[in-house]
């Protein structure tokens, strides 16, 4: 994060401040308790008509006979409140809640006409407000907008047919007129202390009454956003009227608390403060960023010297690409050069030095960590044989695992067994001597592998994905990722998680965890099935699955002596039956269960060239026995003295 965008998120921050948080603080009026109001603090109230006697608020003068008659007053907080105030696009409305506490008294019989707390632009009393009216409006303003005021009404007479009865709370707006009223429990004008608690949210209006604090009850709810009736600044008070029916209408104790949208606070210093502690985070942040950037970096530039050294100790390691290069050379990793997608990453076509390639992207979820990179790149780049896929380079940047391969222009085997009629591939290319040629193609493969080498590979992952076919069908072996070289004279690879494939992997991994020639074996023996059979070698991945894969299904064909049932009806029959016959006995034989069994890879190429007889195998399918029982001595192969035939000693599982 540069410091620029800081300051560019404090400029911004600033006018989130002024433009959605303005000066808020709570407007409190005095509690008035007028049993001990002083006479000095009579000027804290603005009085029309109205006066301070007898301990109260008298809204309309409490006199002696006729002279109470037709009378009306108001009488409010001295200082304007600001009900709403616009900031920007937004319209803020102040909040408020008052308590007062009422008595009226009827003087004659009945009483007239009532008392109101109002909320008014206009706090001069109107003329000509008195008897029905309630000092709310006159007959030329009642209804008007002009108006401007509120009311909540506390009716002590059915002056009007609209009235409900003589004793209900109303919700007045510009009018005499309620546009809510409700009954009241409570005897408005029999001379008892009555408690009123009115509070509005902004956008609420709700009403409270009771004989005291402890027994208010809820009588009245009214949505209303009075910021659509009255002005931004406004006056809080009461009004009452009387006609030739008369009344004492008082107010013994008035509290009012509200937020005072238009108070300036100074603020400033809590703001500095704010704005101090979001840069320190800020600052803190970026340079946290930058500490755990530089710190990739680093792990970054150690991986790749520790990989590369690795790799550089093998005196014929291939070539360093850079991450730049494959990106040119494949389009930034285009969808469009996109060859196939597997369980350790995307492959894709690609053109360097006017040569085509295939560059394999490994996954970042994918199992294919960097000990496989390099067993992959340090195993087959020191290979050379015509049936091996050429590894051509490999990148390490940016946590990208890179492998550069020769470019294979008709893709993986199993695309041509496993026919799909979305793919649109003839699947006339695959002939009877183009599947005994790949098949024998694969098997020298394997056996330079296992005995070609300077020193003993095995592949663990023999499967018809991994088999690519040149321009000319021709089988290339590829995909080392699960490679590993036996050093010294070891008859196996051991690890602590089973690698394969389900279908390919011989019953005895899922006991020892071991990976030995005879496990690539057995699953060489699986592709030589299913590119005889055309069917896909089943999930073989436990040892109670075997009954369900290819093998136990060709040797019952065995059994019932209809091997060459077996043959993949793509053919048409077009084979040589007796070639047919002994390379499924073959495949048979190196899937037979006990892995002693198994004829060796040198042993596979001799029959495949017509120089050795196919090994015989048991109509019947043997059981899997573990541990296996060696052949006699006279009938291991001594030419790999030392090799997998060598009994297994230790069993190391997962």
């Amino acid at each position: 994060m540069s410091f620029s965008l800081v300051f560019k998120f404090l400029i911004f921050a600033a006018f989130i401040r002024i433009s959605f948080f303005p000066h808020v603080s709570c407007k409190n009026f005095h509690h008035f308790n007028f049993s001990d109001f002083p006479y000095e603090r009579i000027n804290e109230l603005r009085r029309f008509d109205s006066g301070i006697n007898k301990y109260a608020i008298q809204v309309t003068y409490d006199l002696s006979g006729d002279r109470m008659n037709n009378l009306s007053g108001r009488s409010f907080y001295r200082d304007p409140f600001t009900l709403w105030r616009i900031n920007g696009k937004k319209n803020t409305t102040a909040t408020f809640s008052t308590t007062f506490k009422l008595n009226i008294a009827n003087q004659s019989n009945p009483g007239g006409e009532g008392l109101a707390f109002i909320i008014t632009g206009k706090p001069d009393l109107p003329r000509n407000s008195e008897g029905q009216w309630l000092g709310i409006v006159n007959s030329s303003t009642n209804g008007s907008s002009e108006a401007q005021i509120v009311a909540v009404e506390f009716d002590t007479r059915k002056s009007f047919s609209e009235d409900i009865d003589d004793n209900h709370i109303g919700l007045n707006v510009n009018s005499i007129f309620s546009m809510d009223q409700v009954p009241l429990s409570v005897k408005l004008s029999s001379g008892e202390n009555i408690t009123v608690r009115v509070e509005y949210d902004g956008k609420n209006m709700i009403a409270f009454v009771g004989y005291g604090l402890m027994e208010l009850n809820q009588v009245l709810s009214q949505n209303i956003d009075l910021s659509q009736y009255l002005p931004e600044k406004v006056f809080v008070g009461f009004s009452a009227s009387t006609s030739n029916f008369v009344q004492s209408n008082c107010v013994l104790s008035w509290e009012f608390h509200g937020t005072d949208i238009d108070k300036k606070r100074n603020l400033n210093w809590v703001w500095m403060a704010v704005v101090v502690a979001v840069v320190l985070l800020l600052l803190t942040g970026v340079g946290f960023c930058l500490y755990r950037r530089r710190k990739h970096e680093l792990e970054e530039l150690k991986d790749a010297e520790g990989i590369e050294s690795h790799i550089n100790d093998f005196t014929m390691a291939p070539k360093k690409f850079k991450l730049r290069e494959l990106k040119k050379a494949t389009g930034r990793f285009s969808p469009k050069n996109k060859l196939g997608k597997g369980g350790f990453g995307t492959v894709y076509k690609g053109t360097w030095k006017n040569r085509e390639i295939a560059v394999k992207r490994v996954s970042e979820t994918s199992r294919h960590g960097k000990q496989e990179f390099i067993a992959e790149v340090t195993t087959i780049g020191s290979l050379r044989h015509r049936s091996l896929v050429k590894l051509i380079g490999w990148c390490y940047e940016k946590h990208e695992l890179l492998l550069v391969y020769e470019y294979m222009p008709n893709g993986s085997l199993d695309k041509f067994i496993f026919v799909d009629e979305k793919t649109g591939l003839d699947e006339s290319t695959l002939n009877w001597e183009t599947r005994v040629s790949i098949i024998h193609g694969t098997a020298q493969a394997l056996e330079y592998l296992h005995n070609g080498c300077e020193k003993r590979v095995l592949h663990r992952d023999i499967k018809a994905s991994n088999i690519l076919l040149d321009s000319d069908f021709k089988a290339r072996l590829g995909d080392f990722g699960l490679a590993r070289t036996i050093q010294d004279q070891k008859t196996h690879h051991s690890t602590n998680e089973i690698a394969g494939t389900p279908g390919y992997m011989a019953p005895e991994i899922f006991l020892t965890g071991r990976a030995t020639v005879e496990t690539d074996v057995y699953a060489f023996g699986v592709l030589i099935m299913e590119v005889v059979c055309g069917r896909k070698p089943g999930n073989q991945c436990e040892q109670n699955n075997y009954n369900s894969s290819i093998v136990h299904w060709l040797w019952e064909l065995h059994r019932k002596g209809r091997i060459l049932d077996a043959a993949d009806s793509k053919l048409e029959g077009n084979f040589s039956e007796e070639e047919m016959e002994y390379i499924l006995i073959l495949g048979l034989a190196c899937c037979h269960p006990n892995p002693h069994q198994r004829p060796s890879m040198k042993l596979v190429l001799q029959v495949l060239s017509g120089e050795a007889t196919a090994p015989e195998v048991p109509t019947e399918r043997p059981s899997f026995v573990w541990p296996a029982m060696p052949p006699s001595f006279s009938e291991w192969d001594q030419s790999l003295a030392g090799s997998q035939l060598t009994p297994f000693s230790e069993i190391t599982g997962r």
